[in-house]
């Protein structure tokens, strides 16, 4: 028996309004343009409102998908929200944009695999279509990393932006033919990227605040820079091998937004010309989940794309976790 074909068949993003800037940092912490621009790309990044919750971003992005899609949010079987900065710890971020939509008839959960989190959604989204469980999949990318920084630390504040992004996944196209999906992870490392307070190890209690518990913490950078361009790297070339396919296959390269350096080093790799490179962190940061929805968005506005197109996505991120995917675009559904 033939496997289902999976599509994305919209995609949108949503950034909330308001912009900060590295001449902004410079007046926060110990730092500078040049510094911050040199080493990780970005120029600015964008902070949602202190009333704007990760469920509204994501609203936002889901509304514009499923309009995109020319779809009902009653056709919707599954929603599908990856997030490290969810409303709540429960009920999940998925239930809270079920209800702001309208999508009563579909069940709702929420992914946490840190910046992994798209390609990991998009791997479930693909086995529950395949599986004939269900047939049109909301998938939503939301992060609200201003929530979780803290903007005393220069070395990871300067990174992190808020964003959405969504996307309608469908059993019929046309639209982004998902090939192959792989994943990875070690837990080994999970304390170099990490919030530690807040959960069932470190409740939240008055020396849990005192000790700057709830917010994001990278303990060893170098480390985490490094262990992201290896892994990636391997999972591109494991799917590279496993799709059978060559670098002169891969039209655009969409890597995860975390910083321009492992982004160029895997474009050498992989043999991809940076103008063939997806970037948007010198104007997002990195908004976790979300970026490599922001990119393919961008990317589909551009509409450059041509039949036949392949796209390399990788991705990296706390836990560790890492995934890789290869995406076809087709401008008519593909019968197999």
């Amino acid at each position: 028996m033939a496997h289902q074909n999976v599509y994305i068949v919209s995609n949108s993003s949503y950034v909330p309004k308001g912009v900060m800037t590295n001449q902004d940092f410079e007046k926060m912490v110990d730092t500078s343009d040049q510094w911050i621009h040199s080493r990780t790309g970005i120029r600015e990044r964008r902070i949602a409102a202190e009333d704007e919750s990760t469920s509204d971003m994501g609203t936002n992005a889901a509304l514009k998908a499923l309009k995109a899609a020319k779809k009902r949010a009653d056709d919707i079987d599954l929603i599908l929200v990856a997030t490290l900065s969810p409303d709540f710890i429960f009920p999940s971020t998925a239930c809270i944009i079920q209800e702001k939509i309208g999508a009563s008839k579909s069940a709702a959960m929420d992914i946490q695999a840190a910046c992994s989190g798209f390609l990991y959604g998009l791997s479930v989204a693909k086995a529950y279509i395949q599986s004939g469980t269900y047939n049109n999949i909301l998938l939503i990318s939301s992060e609200k990393l201003s929530a979780i920084i803290d903007y005393e630390d220069r070395n990871t504040c300067v990174l992190f932006g808020d964003g959405a992004a969504a996307q309608v996944i469908s059993n019929e196209g046309p639209g982004l033919l998902v090939g192959e999906v792989l994943l990875g992870a070690d837990g080994s490392q999970s304390e170099l990227l990490c919030m530690q307070g807040g959960g069932s190890r470190n409740p939240a209690s008055i020396e849990t605040v005192k000790q700057r518990l709830h917010y994001l913490k990278m303990t060893d950078g170098q480390a985490v820079f490094k262990t992201a361009i290896k892994k990636m790297a391997e999972a591109g070339s494991r799917i590279m091998q496993k799709a059978n396919l060559t670098s002169d296959d891969i039209a655009f390269f969409v890597p995860h937004q975390a910083n321009l350096r492992i982004i160029e080093v895997l474009a050498k790799k992989f043999n991809v010309p940076m103008e063939r490179v997806v970037t948007t962190l010198q104007k997002y940061g990195n908004t976790s989940a979300s970026t490599i929805g922001i990119a393919l968005d961008e990317l589909l506005q551009r509409k450059v794309l041509k039949e036949d197109d392949k796209l390399l996505l990788l991705a990296f991120g706390s836990g560790f976790t890492w995934g890789s995917a290869f995406l076809t675009f087709k401008k008519e559904d593909q019968h197999d």
